[in-house]
This record gives structure tokens, C-alpha cells and sequence, in this order.
């Protein structure tokens, strides 16, 4: 099985939730590391982990951004990273699957399925061969005890509870 360690400058976690129940907002988290196991002979072999560094939060508000990092919300004082580790995977189609794994946000894991493509693996033009997996799912944040929130006058809460996660991992294959 091959090992691939994960690019941070080419990797991403982003978010979208339901904002004040009429819009979306959109966020990432730009610092993901970790390694895959890989062997595109044996797709559904496939094993990965990530970290991810909640303090690189972006969505293009600082407020909000501070916000997101208080203890309203993620506390990264206590909970610095999301972690995630494989258990699973299943292959679905030619270059789709689902990899099961365990997530930790906020100190509390869960069970998960990222629906996933695995693009890859290429030669870059700088020597690397690099592997590229793109994956999402839906969590409910109040699961991971994100469960600030303010009612809205039209019944509706400020924050949606559905929280769309993605992932886009570039991986270079590790040589020895």
C-alpha cells in the first residue's frame, strides 16, 4: 500500500450552514494535514486521516470568524483540531466511494461517511506524483455540541443545525 502525505499549501476543509434561515454562509479551514494509505489496485483499501486546524477558520467576516473560534462555538482554546480517521471504505463507482471514518469536533467523535472521489494519481510537472481526494457529508452541528443559536422572529433559529462538511486533499506519494 502506498503512503501519501497530505499537501497543506493544496488542501481544504470547507463548511456551508443555513444563515438567519434565508441564506448560506460559507467557510474553510485552510491548515489540513495528515496521511493516506492508497493503492489504486485496491481502491477500496484506502485509508485516511486528517487534522485539521480550526484556528485558519475563514468565512470572509472576522467578527463572525471569532466568533466561530469562541466557546459559543468551536473553543479553540480547549479544541484546537477536527480530527478524522478511517475505517472503511466502499468502492461506488469508477472513481467514487465511501470512506467511513470517525470525526472529532469539538471533543466529540462520531461515526460519519464521506461520499468521496479519489482523482489520481498524476505526475505533476515538478516531479511529485500527487493524489487528489475530494469528499462530503452532512453533520449535525448540535451533535458535536455546537449549539449556540438565537430564535428568529419568523420561528426559525440563526444558526441551521445541518452543516454541509467538504474536504479537498492533494496527497503526494511518499518516496523513500
Amino acid at each position: 500500500m502506498s503512503q501519501w502525505n497530505i499537501d497543506p499549501d493544496h488542501s481544504v476543509g470547507s463548511f456551508t450552514i443555513r444563515h438567519m434561515t434565508v441564506a448560506f454562509v460559507h467557510g474553510q479551514m485552510n491548515k489540513v494535514s495528515g496521511t493516506i494509505s492508497f493503492d489504486p489496485d485496491k481502491f477500496a483499501n484506502i485509508s485516511v486521516q486528517f487534522d485539521i486546524d480550526v484556528e485558519s477558520i475563514i468565512t470572509g467576516i472576522g467578527k463572525r470568524d471569532d466568533h466561530l473560534k469562541s466557546a459559543d462555538f468551536f473553543d479553540i482554546d480547549k479544541f484546537p483540531k477536527i480530527t478524522f480517521k478511517s475505517k472503511s471504505a466502499e468502492r461506488t463507482g469508477f472513481s467514487s466511494c465511501n470512506i467511513t471514518g470517525d470525526i472529532t469536533i469539538h471533543g466529540i467523535t462520531k461515526s460519519i461517511t464521506l461520499e468521496a472521489d479519489i482523482l489520481g494519481p498524476v505526475d505533476s510537472p515538478f516531479g511529485e506524483t500527487t493524489l487528489g481526494i475530494t469528499g462530503s457529508t452532512v453533520v449535525n452541528r448540535e451533535d458535536f455540541g455546537l449549539k449556540w443559536n438565537e430564535p428568529m422572529g419568523n420561528g426559525g433559529f440563526m444558526v441551521g443545525k445541518d452543516a454541509e462538511i467538504s474536504m479537498n486533499i492533494e496527497a503526494d506519494l511518499v518516496t523513500e
